[in-house]
């Protein structure tokens, strides 16, 4: 009885352009991602002399505008077909940084300004060992395990409280920013082991590898791309499948879904889920390649930038969320060097001409352009 009313409730309100891509869209994709490899090779490959060699500071800068993206493309997954807007995909963000950055101030070794085995800031704060969350830390796979499961444990038992007491809309944008406004407090403190208003930073290497070598780079460029590009194929794969249908109608028509049988708690606590911890690897990746991570990460302006990319790329399409990353962050990283006082209000303004000429985004617009 179940699958004969579904139908009825998980239309979408726009045609499925996002049918994720067509031959264009596919093409689209290869040549983004092709242009991604050869910028890395071309870096790595050539001599700084070379008219063709890339500098650092562009590898450095796409690489982090990817990471940026794909903590877009996990905010567009649950906010463009779930009806669901998190405020706060900021901290899953930091929390994934710092869960990596831990092993990256445990590989420091003693090479620190203090030649203790314990990080500097420790040392500085007269602390004997390392904090009980700390061990295991000096190796990889942990990193790598803690990476996933912090955000994805943390997203998972707030989800389950929130959806099970049905809230949404509004009031769940604001507890999610709430949520990360306290975290950004607690990592504040000096006391809670992580670094204090300072955070990490100072990194040396990466499984002996010095992480300012160019190999090193190299490496993390390639991940992050495939990162991203795994994280969009998942997404597509959730979204153009039965899951993607019953998100769709949660949407649109929860309480109609709800009374047709469906568990509208399980499959919203699934999505969240999986969106944080797209957000958390995103966070991992990018802190080997900025060398840093500090509680401003977890800053709810950030998370706010967030969902302005999905609103300004198109949301609901995946591929809007990467456009408006892109755009949105590229121009960031020019306007906050040349006239970084005017960074805000430029955002301001940009939210307000998308929110009443562009309310689907450039994604939204090309597509309806392509219909004339």
């Amino acid at each position: 009885m179940s699958s004969m009313a579904m139908p009825a409730v998980s239309a979408p309100r726009e045609p499925v352009a996002y049918r994720l891509y067509g031959k264009l869209g596919w093409t689209g994709l290869a040549v983004t991602w092709g242009g991604l490899v050869l910028l890395a090779l071309l870096y790595y490959l050539t001599a700084e002399s070379s008219a063709l060699h890339v500098p650092d500071y562009v590898i450095v800068l796409i690489g982090k505008i990817m990471c940026y993206a794909m903590v877009a493309l996990a905010l567009d997954l649950i906010w463009g077909y779930a009806g669901i807007l998190s405020l706060g995909h900021g901290l899953f963000f930091a929390l994934g940084g710092y869960a990596f950055g831990m092993y990256l101030m445990r590989q420091i070794g003693h090479d620190g300004v203090y030649k203790s085995e314990l990080p500097d800031f420790m040392v500085f704060l007269d602390w004997k060992e390392y904090p009980w969350f700390w061990a295991g830390t000096d190796q990889l796979w942990i990193s790598l395990l803690l990476v996933v499961l912090v955000p994805g444990v943390l997203a998972a038992i707030f989800g389950f409280f929130a959806f099970r007491s049905r809230i949404k809309g509004v009031y769940f944008s604001i507890i999610t920013q709430a949520l990360t406004y306290a975290a950004m407090l607690l990592f504040f403190r000096n006391n809670t082991g992580f670094g204090g208003n300072n955070g990490f930073t100072d990194f040396k290497r990466i499984a002996e590898v010095g992480i300012t070598l160019p190999g090193m780079k190299f490496t993390l460029f390639l991940l992050t791309a495939a990162a991203l590009l795994g994280a969009l194929l998942l997404c597509r794969w959730i979204v153009t499948s039965k899951l993607g249908r019953v998100l769709i109608a949660i949407r649109d028509a929860e309480s109609r879904l709800r009374f047709c049988g469906y568990d509208t708690v399980g499959f919203k606590l699934f999505v969240w889920t999986v969106s944080a911890v797209i957000a958390g690897i995103a966070g991992a990746l990018y802190v080997p390649q900025v060398g840093i991570i500090n509680p401003g990460e977890m800053s709810p302006a950030n998370s706010i930038e967030i969902a302005i990319a999905v609103a300004v790329g198109g949301r609901g399409t995946l591929i809007g969320a990467l456009v408006g990353a892109g755009l949105l962050h590229g121009l960031k990283s020019w306007v906050t060097v040349a006239f970084p006082e005017f960074w805000l209000f430029l955002l301001g303004m940009l939210f307000v001409l998308v929110t009443l000429f562009l309310p689907q985004g450039i994604v939204g617009l090309w597509l309806r352009l392509r219909k004339k």
